[in-house]
């Protein structure tokens, strides 16, 4: 059981880039929320969603919110993944074709870094 006085590290954090792309999606679209799928082509980025846009169901895991926005991956590419720490961040470039950044001439980009074993133990400890 995890000690109530560990602080869990986040599973999904943003840049003040990605950040700075969120609240301008924001104010033109409304709440957004982000999914993760896996995958190839533009299942392998953060795909961005006006909220109700797309549903998420059982096989999605909540990993927590970056901006305001509520960010979801797949139960299998959560498995992959869960060693992890998410990292969104924005290029230059076009975004997935239904995503809300498509247009804006940037794109989210995933980025990851392992969990150390401290933070490991308090996740999954």
């Amino acid at each position: 059981m995890t000690d109530p006085a560990i602080t869990l590290p986040p599973r999904v954090v943003a840049t003040p880039a990605a950040l700075d792309l969120i609240e301008t999606l924001r104010r033109e679209h409304g709440p957004i929320l982000f999914h993760q799928s896996g995958g190839c082509c533009d299942g392998s980025a953060p795909m961005c969603y006006a909220v109700g846009d797309f549903l998420t169901g059982d096989s999605d895991v909540h990993l927590g919110a970056i901006g305001g926005a509520e960010f979801f991956i797949s139960a299998p590419q959560f498995a992959y993944w869960k060693h992890t720490q998410l990292i969104i961040d924005v290029v230059p470039g076009r975004g997935g074709m239904f995503s809300l950044e498509n247009g804006t001439g940037q794109r989210f980009l995933l980025r990851s870094r392992l969990f150390d074993d401290a933070e490991s133990e308090a996740l999954n400890g």
